[in-house]
């Protein structure tokens, strides 16, 4: 089977990966643009195209897809028996929806129909929930609106943030990809339509995301805390000056919403809602990331002040 391989980032790669290593032919793959990176704004190459080039397979990177004849043709081209996408970043538009004989499989990171859009693993942290898993399903032109071909469940675990979700999803992801592509050439497929009515959405992530509210409960200001890694973080301010929080761990003490109710040299808890945060890994405006005891070294912050 002739297949083309829509996707950009790191999450993509176990996919591209493993159908390279299978029976089909990988003919050809689609990414995003090159995008600057760093202070110097350098040209970098997403990481599906830097293992597409590795093994000299074909790279079309447009910038826009929508009514792209260019685009279009460059498929057509390829003849492609079935397109398998992941983590590519764009809706397919119907014409190229309708070009493979197999169409247009994606692989989504989460139970589908709870969390359609651009950040299922950020937002399944962040609303607490205890089970994520990977969805196949056959792409029509809404939003993960497709039927569902095969699903794949995997717990969430307490210490879990979305980085190390992430990486576990995309392996997950892989091996389903590849189930579902043998299921379709052995005619065992049978699409589910989904259930409108049980869907979910997950937005993509903005900076005010961050925003930490301390009117809500030390687990939810904990979940906000791990499903917001790499980006935006979760984050508070601190004397005028944001104080970005990459790890914290739950106590029981309690106080005002936001109040400092111990500091000393190895702790600084934050009460909440309900419960309180020990901060163990900050990175305050202007300095690097620290752990909270290098942090606190050298540095008075009194109990009793507010972080907002």
């Amino acid at each position: 089977m002739k297949i083309i391989f829509m996707g950009t980032p790191e999450f993509a790669l176990p996919c591209l990966k493993s159908l390279t290593k299978s029976d089909d032919k990988v003919i050809a793959v689609v990414c995003q643009p090159d995008k600057p990176v760093g202070r110097k704004r350098e040209l970098s190459k997403p990481p599906v195209k830097k293992f597409a080039e590795s093994l000299n397979i074909p790279v079309i990177q447009p910038s826009r897809i929508k009514n792209n004849e260019e685009f279009l043709g460059k498929l057509k081209d390829h003849s492609p028996d079935l397109i398998c996408v992941a983590a590519y970043g764009k809706i397919l538009p119907i014409e190229v929806l309708e070009l493979p004989k197999y169409g247009c499989i994606n692989v989504h990171s989460s139970i589908l129909p709870k969390y359609r859009g651009a950040a299922p693993i950020n937002w399944a942290i962040i609303n607490g929930e205890t089970k994520t898993g990977i969805t196949t399903m056959l792409m029509d032109e809404g939003m993960d609106t497709g039927d569902i071909l095969l699903i794949e469940e995997t717990e969430i675990e307490a210490a879990d943030t979305s980085e190390t979700l992430s990486l576990r999803l995309s392996e997950l992801g892989a091996s389903l990809l590849i189930k579902t592509i043998s299921e379709l050439k052995n005619g065992n497929l049978k699409p589910i339509k989904q259930n409108d009515s049980e869907s979910s959405l997950a937005p993509m992530l903005k900076k005010e995301h961050g925003n930490i509210d301390w009117t809500k409960t030390a687990i939810e200001i904990r979940d906000q805390i791990r499903g917001l890694l790499p980006w935006p973080c979760a984050f508070t301010h601190l004397n005028g000056k944001m104080l970005k929080i990459f790890d914290a761990a739950i106590s029981d003490e309690s106080g005002d919403p936001g109040q400092v109710i111990q500091s000393d040299k190895k702790v600084l808890r934050i009460s909440c809602k309900e419960g309180s945060l020990d901060l163990l890994q900050v990175q305050l405006e202007g300095n690097k990331k620290m752990d909270i005891k290098s942090f606190l070294a050298g540095r008075k912050i009194e109990e009793g002040a507010s972080l907002f």
